[in-house]
């Protein structure tokens, strides 16, 4: 009896001290994502460099500044926006793709640099879906079609019959070639059976003084940069790009309804991490700007620049930028647009 008490007995204690071994293991590696995350330095510790591939002015800057502003005040560090213009942002763009995955280097793209130029150029050094972690699409904007107040015209209908009794004479700026205004252009020279002179600039900032003086006559503006323009009466409006009138100009009607039936063109603005940037870190950077999109004040800012906020997440964003590469890829085929 005493033997199988023994017996009994060292059995129980075996069975807890297994017990308490298996625990001990359960708990070690149930603690290990959690040691892990603790000894991850946080983010962010220094400053956030947001690089803009384009110069101050454009709708691409000025987003790209409240998106900064955004993250300073989520994440409580400052955001420093580098403007880094040149070749219709691929310049900048390379820049950032090339930065350390860290979450300190992020940009602000475009339509433009991020949708438009694989198909525009033959040969970019950069690929805009491997080469980029998306952290959230900030807006979208449809782009105004505005002419300088020295053309004798004032409708879309005018315009194109203006184009076609005098061919050459009109002069279309863009930000650059390549951009979304540029390629909206096209588009509208390819349906309405005109042909402009394409002047491209250094950025949108840069186009403005020359169509106010009249050098130029005609660009597709971001409705960003180009709204105040217009609401100062230092330029004309003849129509808005979107499908639909934007609320902030009501009486300015869409290229489509105002004569040129089936025209659309939509750009979007949106802060992207280089590739293999951690997940955390990415998430961390979407909800501080989605955060502050939230606010009124951010809100009605980019309502009152005719930008409707849009504050995705990164996965929704990836699946814009995939079929927008598809979409204009098209564009430029059928128009033949070339970069000067």
């Amino acid at each position: 009896m005493r033997r199988g008490a023994l017996a009994s007995g060292f059995a129980a204690r075996s069975r807890a001290r297994a017990g308490l071994g298996a625990s001990l293991a359960m708990l070690i590696v149930g603690c290990m994502p959690m040691l892990a995350c603790a000894a991850t330095p946080d983010y962010p510790r220094r400053t956030i460099r947001m690089i803009v591939a384009f110069s101050p002015g454009g709708g691409t800057d000025i987003t790209g500044r409240i998106a900064a502003q955004a993250i300073t005040e989520g994440l409580g560090q400052a955001v420093v926006v580098d403007n880094r213009p040149g070749s219709g942002g691929i310049i900048g763009t390379v820049l950032a793709a090339r930065a350390l995955p860290d979450g300190y280097t992020l940009i602000t793209g475009g339509t433009g640099s991020h949708a438009i130029n694989p198909a525009l150029y033959a040969s970019i050094p950069y690929d805009p879906v491997r080469d980029f972690a998306p952290v959230t699409l900030v807006a979208s904007t449809p782009y105004l079609m505005v002419v300088t107040n020295s053309l004798p015209v004032k409708s879309v209908r005018e315009f194109i019959g203006f184009a076609k009794a005098e061919p050459g004479r009109l002069n279309m700026a863009s930000s650059g070639a390549g951009g979304m205004p540029h390629l909206a252009g096209e588009l509208f020279q390819l349906m309405a059976g005109v042909k402009m002179t394409h002047v491209p600039y250094k950025g949108t900032g840069a186009v403005f003084p020359d169509l106010i003086s009249g050098q130029v006559q005609l660009t597709f503006g971001d409705l960003i940069a180009a709204f105040p323009h217009v609401k100062g009466g230092r330029l004309r409006a003849l129509a808005i790009t979107s499908p639909k009138r934007v609320a902030s100009l009501p009486d300015v009607p869409t290229v489509a309804e105002a004569g040129l039936p089936g025209y659309e063109a939509v750009g979007w603005f949106g802060v992207f991490a280089p590739a293999a940037t951690p997940g955390r870190i990415v998430d961390a950077l979407q909800g501080a700007i989605a955060g502050y999109l939230e606010k009124p004040e951010a809100r009605e800012r980019l309502a009152g620049l005719g930008a409707d906020v849009v504050a995705n997440r990164p996965q929704e964003f990836a699946a814009v930028l995939k079929a927008d590469i598809a979409r204009w890829a098209r564009v430029v085929r059928e128009s033949g647009a070339k970069v000067e």
